[in-house]
């Protein structure tokens, strides 16, 4: 893998249809080795059966707003706006972790949200991605534990209230 300056050259566009499959990669390969820190096997499968959804995954792309981060026509990340104020989904692929990439989609996102006169973001925040989202300004309104196919695991309901 060659790590030169064009690792730099981000470009963010609205994501399609036709962008799920490789979507739907980078968010098993980044829960597997991003999140094995926080949660254990049986939560990582769990969370990562998320993906057997077709008709969620199409909901996403067809209902929110879908913002891609590609690297030389490669998606390294991606976060999607839902109803104008939720942040449903924010991965960055495991190989492109701390490069300020999850920022850019966030940030984006954000003018987003402000642009439909609202006025907070929510999020239901991973322990992995809780850090990052605090640094955005989000501030932690309650611990949640939730249920995925029967196994229990810990994530955080998280605010920022925008100032536009």
């Amino acid at each position: 893998m060659n790590n030169n300056t064009s690792d730099n050259h981000i470009t963010t566009r609205k994501g399609v249809s036709a962008d799920l499959p490789e979507m739907l990669q980078l968010f098993t390969v980044t829960i597997d080795e991003i999140c094995k820190k926080d949660y254990d096997l049986q939560q990582l499968e769990a969370w990562k059966s998320g993906t057997e959804n077709e008709e969620r995954w199409m909901n996403v792309i067809r209902d929110q707003y879908v913002l891609i981060a590609v690297i030389e026509n490669k998606i390294v990340g991606f976060c999607t706006l839902d109803q104008g104020n939720y942040i449903d989904l924010l991965f960055v692929h495991k190989d492109h972790q701390h490069k300020g990439i999850a920022s850019l989609l966030y940030h984006q996102i954000e003018k987003e949200a402000l642009q439909q006169q609202q006025k907070e973001i929510t999020a239901d925040v991973s322990k992995t991605a809780r850090l990052f989202f605090e640094k955005a300004g989000f501030q932690v309104i309650q611990e949640q534990t939730v249920n995925v196919k029967g196994t229990s695991m810990i994530n955080y309901k998280m605010v920022k209230y925008l100032i536009s």
